[in-house]
C-alpha cells in the first residue's frame, strides 16, 4: 500500500503509552516490538533519533559497512536510547576504542515525507525476506531513501541462520522473533536523505 512516497508494510499490532500516542519517540512502552505506527511516526513534531559509535558524529555520512546489515548500506539510527548505547559499546569493543558516544539528531518530518521510504511496523514475512536478502547479499529489489522497522540484532542472529539454512520454517522463525524484545532502526541510505537529520548534541552517559 503506498501513501505519497511511503510504503507501509502492514497495520500495527502493538500498543503504545500516552506519550507515544502524542508522538514522543524518546519514550517507548516496554512492548515486545517497539516500532511505531506510520501515523504516529509522521505526527511527531519533535522527534529525536540516536546513533551509537566510538566517535561523535556531528555530520552523518554513508559509509560502506564491514559486514552485511539488516537494511543494507546506510546511516543507522534508532529512537531507543538503550539500543544506541548497546550498539556504541559493541563498536567500542570491536575497534578497541577508549570511548563510546551517542550522537543525537532531530528529524525533519516534512522533509522525511518527501523521501521514498519503506516502513515495517512488525516482524513479518516481508520484513524477514528483506532482512535475510540484505544479510546474505542477494537483495536486488527496489531502492529506498529511508527504511524503518524492527532490528534483527546479534541475539537473534542464530535464528536467521537457522531460517536461511532451512532448519527453521518461515512460520517458526517469525514466531520466535515476535516473542523477543525487538527494537527499532531508522536507516537513511543516501546523502539527500541525510538532510532529514540535524545534529543536536551528545547523549550524556
Amino acid at each position: 500500500m503506498a501513501i505519497n512516497s511511503f510504503h507501509i508494510d502492514e497495520k500495527p499490532s502493538v500498543r503504545y503509552d500516552k506519550d507515544g500516542c502524542k508522538g514522543n519517540f524518546t519514550k517507548l512502552s516496554p512492548m515486545p516490538t517497539q516500532t511505531r505506527p506510520f501515523k504516529n511516526f509522521l505526527a511527531a513534531k519533535d522527534m529525536r533519533v540516536y546513533h551509537g559509535s566510538d566517535v561523535l558524529v556531528e555530520i552523518p555520512r554513508i559509509m560502506q559497512p564491514i559486514r552485511a546489515l539488516d537494511f543494507g548500506t546506510g546511516f543507522y539510527t534508532t529512537t531507543n536510547e538503550e539500543q544506541a548505547k548497546s550498539f556504541a559499546k559493541k563498536v567500542q569493543d570491536r575497534n578497541g576504542s577508549a570511548e563510546s558516544h551517542i550522537s543525537i539528531y532531530t528529524v525533519n518530518i516534512e522533509l522525511l515525507k518527501k523521501q521514498k521510504s519503506l516502513f515495517f511496523e512488525k516482524p513479518n514475512k516481508k520484513w524477514l525476506d528483506f532482512v535475510s536478502a540484505n544479510r546474505n547479499g542477494t537483495y536486488n529489489g527496489e531502492i529506498y531513501d529511508v527504511i524503518y522497522g524492527p532490528v534483527a540484532n546479534d541475539t537473534i542472529f542464530k535464528t536467521f541462520i537457522a531460517y536461511q539454512n532451512g532448519t527453521l520454517s518461515e512460520q517458526e522463525t517469525l514466531r520466535r522473533l515476535k516473542i523477543r524484545p525487538l527494537f527499532n532502526q531508522l536507516v537513511l541510505t543516501n546523502e539527500e536523505a541525510l538532510k532529514c537529520l540535524s545534529f543536536a548534541g551528545e547523549l550524556k552517559k
